[in-house]
Order: C-alpha cells, then structure tokens, then sequence
C-alpha cells in the first residue's frame, strides 16, 4: 500500500487528504492571527512579492488555489480589476468561508470561489494566465501529480508562483528558526485551543522538498524558465515557472 507523508507520520494517501482537511478546518478562525504571529507579519510582504513577479495584468484570469483566508486572492484582484477575473480555490469549506466573507466585504466582486482538490481541478485545459499557491503544495497529497494538474489548466505562456516554506541556507538562521519553530504548538493551544494542527505544520516544513529539489520537480513536470527567490536566507521561497 502506498504510504505518504503526514508531517513525520506515513499514513495512506486517503487519510492525509482527510487529515490536512481536519487541520484547518480546526484552525480556520484563528489562521491570520497565528500567520501573524509565527511570521511576524513577513508573510504579508511575501504575497505582494508573489504578485509582483507573476507579471499578471488588468484583465488577465488568475487561480489561486489553496487561496484560504484569500490574501493572496485580494492582492491579486486589485491587480487584474474588474475586467479579470481571480478564481480562489481551496478543499476546505470553512477556509474558503473566512475568505468568501472578507473578499465581499471589501467590495471584490471579480473573485469567484470554488472548493476543489487541486489534484483534480474542474476547470478546462488553457484557462488561466496564471496560477499561485501560498503555503499550501506542502499540504498536498501528490505534488507531482498537482503540479501537472496546474500546467494542464494554465495557458501557453502562463505563469506557476508557488510560495513555500523552505530550507534555511544560513545554518545561524536555520538554528535559530528552528528554536523559534518549537514555540508554534503551545502558540496554537493558547491562542486558538489546537496544539497539534501547528506540531503538524512544524513536520510540514521540515518534510517538504528544499529549494532545489522543488525547482527539479517543476522542470520534470514540464516547466520552463524555472527559478526560485529566496526569502529570509531561504526560511521560505517563491518558485516561478511557466507553461510552453
């Protein structure tokens, strides 16, 4: 039988899809806050980073898969207007309800919301001119059958942004990222009553492909034009690639 990863855990890939569903549907109310905190507010300027390298314009289609709490989504909605279109995509229901609310309340009426694996989108082959995810490929089941499935639906010349978690390439700062990383589950438990959804997301990061080996994957699915931009000395990464 086929076993994956689950943070350090090897579970069937059936239960890991069930399993990330359960982590943040459980942590759903309080995901900002904790962003917030665990990343001292530096993931807010990663996102307007991602948005800047996608080269996306006024009117162009846009898929943010993962899209949650729908940052990213927001950022890039003010970037293709109203003649664009922004798809937020998530598999889990009260993620995408938390972002659903906050993007009409801020008037966004060109994002569209679908809850959808992003192993096996409902969307035709060529529809995009670009798609990202933010911190999200790591929950993935199959990266490499995801990552196929976003070539599939981007259009030639479309653009993959994924912004991951990565590996420290300054042992100083992996050292004492790690440290900092130890205080994330007692932080959940106080702020939002759920220690182990965030021990999960410290084995995520640790298990997820560094830098180099996530660019590899990208060129083996079929990207072109694949590099990487390291954040904080690599604690994350923004990897770029674009459809023939």
């Amino acid at each position: 039988m086929q076993r994956v990863d689950f943070g350090f855990k090897k579970v069937s890939p059936e239960e890991k899809t069930e399993l990330v569903r359960e982590v943040f549907s459980s942590v759903a109310s309080g995901y900002d806050m904790m962003n917030d905190l665990m990343s001292l507010g530096s993931h807010r300027l990663f996102k307007r980073m991602t948005v800047e390298m996608s080269g996306v314009r006024t009117g162009d289609r846009v898929l943010d898969l993962a899209g949650g709490t729908g940052d990213l989504a927001a950022l890039f909605a003010e970037v293709v207007g109203t003649t664009g279109t922004v798809v937020l995509t998530d598999i889990n229901a009260e993620m995408m309800a938390v972002g659903r609310e906050r993007l009409l309340n801020r008037g966004f009426a060109q994002v569209q919301f679908c809850q959808a694996n992003g192993e096996s989108l409902p969307f035709p082959d060529d529809s995009f001119d670009c798609v990202s995810i933010g911190f999200g490929l790591r929950n993935f089941t199959n990266k490499t059958r995801a990552l196929g499935e976003l070539k599939r639906i981007l259009k030639p010349g479309g653009v993959l942004l994924v912004l991951e978690f990565s590996k420290p390439e300054n042992p100083v700062i992996d050292a004492g990222y790690r440290v900092f990383q130890a205080f994330w589950p007692g932080m959940g438990k106080l702020l939002t009553r759920d220690s182990e959804s965030y021990r999960y997301l410290v084995e995520s990061i640790r298990v997820h492909p560094d830098q180099k080996a996530l660019k590899i994957m990208m060129e083996d699915a079929g990207y072109e034009q694949v590099r990487y931009h390291n954040l904080i000395s690599g604690v994350a990464a923004i990897h770029r690639g674009v459809k023939p």
